[in-house]
């Protein structure tokens, strides 16, 4: 099927091409003989019903400093008019700017198709929506009071501090058994961010994977075990993890099985869950999820052209 699509993402020139999902989705559309536009969030815009943006329309090729091409010059496009297909793929935090973005986006609904669904992604940001699927975490607290998070601390030993709506594996810290530096951890933490905080136990597992699973209209497409890098227990990649081929334990079936109706039926069309020791969930990515180069590269998949197999079929419903 032939597409208008538009990427809403970072500034092309920044991405890494070996690994970049956006990219590899954007590959995908090409060679399916979609037409590529880019648009920076910041350009959108909503007058007598339009929702509009600044882009350009865009050829990739997988050559490193040579990955992009222009076609044409920034000019204003109509959303719904002009695309089939928006993707939001800007990179998080996720915010009152992307929260904004998202409900801009959210007005397109029976003209354009947005993957994933702007009205779901902020119904189910990362680490609120895992909560819906409690008995697969592990014990966890989201509170912002000194008093609560020393209590849990007390109770478990060593625990991970995290920001709520961060990414990439930024901030996250480890505090050890004897509580050392968490009151001022707590202290920057608060002083920062105005939501709560998640705080888990720390899961010594991680140091045999923290395991990224994808799943493309609620069905498991792939998965790989991501390991920290040395002196690290982030197993992030963008925090110098590496990653390893995977397959799924029993438990991981059963949480993907739990989890698939529901992405389904809100239009989360690419997720990716993150699952340590093989029993722990941790958070469901829907706002800019990865992996699918690393997945592909070990298992000889094609997840970009499964993805959009999906998109194509709900905008054939759609319309």
């Amino acid at each position: 099927m032939t597409l208008r699509v538009a990427v809403q993402m970072d500034p092309l020139e920044s991405i890494n091409i070996a690994g970049d999902s956006s990219f590899a989705l954007m590959l995908s559309a090409q060679a399916r003989g979609s037409r590529l536009f880019v648009y920076d969030v910041k350009s959108l815009a909503w007058e007598n019903g339009r929702i509009t943006a600044w882009a350009r329309e865009v050829s990739v090729q997988r050559v490193a400093g040579e990955h992009f091409r222009y076609l044409d010059e920034l000019r204003r496009i109509d959303l719904g008019r002009d695309i089939d297909v928006v993707l939001m793929r800007q990179d998080p935090p996720f915010d009152l700017g992307y929260i904004s973005a998202a409900l801009l986006l959210d007005r397109l609904k029976g003209e354009t198709l947005v993957a994933n669904d702007p009205r779901q992604v902020i119904n189910a940001p990362e680490k609120m929506y895992v909560l819906d699927y409690a008995r697969f975490m592990p014990p966890t607290l989201v509170a912002r009071k000194a008093e609560d998070v020393r209590e849990f601390q007390q109770k478990h030993g060593a625990v991970v501090v995290k920001p709520l709506h961060g990414n990439g594996g930024k901030a996250i810290f480890r505090i050890e058994a004897d509580g050392t530096n968490l009151s001022a951890l707590l202290e920057v933490f608060n002083q920062t961010w105005p939501e709560p905080h998640m705080i888990q136990p720390f899961l010594p597992e991680v140091a045999e994977g923290d395991k990224r699973i994808v799943l493309v209209d609620g069905e498991f497409a792939g998965a790989i075990n991501r390991k920290p890098g040395k002196g690290e227990f982030r197993s992030n990649l963008a925090q110098g993890g590496y990653a390893e081929a995977a397959g799924l334990t029993p438990r991981e079936e059963e949480i993907c099985a739990a989890l698939g109706p529901d992405l389904k039926r809100r239009g989360l069309v690419f997720v990716g869950i993150d699952v340590i020791g093989g029993k722990w969930l941790t958070e469901i990515n829907v706002t800019s999820p990865t992996g699918i180069v690393a997945i592909d590269q070990f298992n000889g998949t094609d997840t970009p052209a499964r993805i959009w197999e999906a998109i194509e079929a709900r905008l054939a419903a759609m319309r």
